[in-house]
């Protein structure tokens, strides 16, 4: 039992075919969506057509430019602000003197935990190195950092002043609104997981 095989041009015959009946029937499918009553069209253009066209109002008139020459009798130039930038005293001194009392030292280089708020700084525990009680402060983008007693944290100048196993303890030097600075206590408290 031997089935013959069609020939190759009998299967290209075939496939025209196959298309040609395909393309018909889309070409006769897609004959019967058009509708050639445009009478409603027709009735809304002239619609839009009958209205009476209204009045555009008149643009109003152009005001030519006034050329304005500045000229000041007491030299204050235009371009500079109209009001006093506060600056802050130098360091050592205020508006009353010499400063007394607290001052951050802005000579020393700073820290890499003094870049965050001390909200933002998690203390993950401690770890005792040669019976030295150091702290582990984990920053804000998840680095781990191990810190001591006269290292600093946060953006206030806090200097930790104490590590234990429940916080680190710190003396911070903020800014008292006079000109000058205030110490303040702060704490960096172990996480609660």
């Amino acid at each position: 039992m031997s089935t013959a095989r069609p020939s190759k041009s009998r299967i290209q015959q075939t496939r025209i075919v196959a298309r040609t009946i395909i393309l018909c029937a889309a070409a006769i499918a897609l004959s019967g969506c058009t509708d050639r009553d445009k009478s409603d069209l027709e009735s809304y253009a002239q619609t839009i057509l009958a209205r009476k066209a209204s009045r555009i109002d008149e643009l109003p008139p152009v005001e030519p430019y006034e050329v304005y020459t500045y000229a000041s009798s007491n030299g204050v130039d235009p371009f500079e602000p109209f009001y006093k930038e506060f600056t802050k005293p130098k360091e050592d001194q205020t508006t009353l003197g010499t400063q007394i009392g607290p001052k951050p030292n802005f000579d020393r280089n700073r820290e890499e935990l003094e870049e965050h708020s001390l909200d933002a700084l998690r203390m993950m525990g401690t770890v005792e190195v040669s019976s030295e009680l150091w702290g582990i402060v984990r920053s804000p983008d998840g680095n781990i950092h191990r810190v001591q007693v006269g290292n600093y944290l946060g953006r206030n100048h806090g200097k930790i002043v104490g590590i234990s196993e429940e916080n680190i303890d710190l003396n911070e030097i903020v800014d008292d609104g006079r000109g000058g600075y205030q110490e303040r206590n702060a704490a960096v408290a172990l996480a609660v997981q």
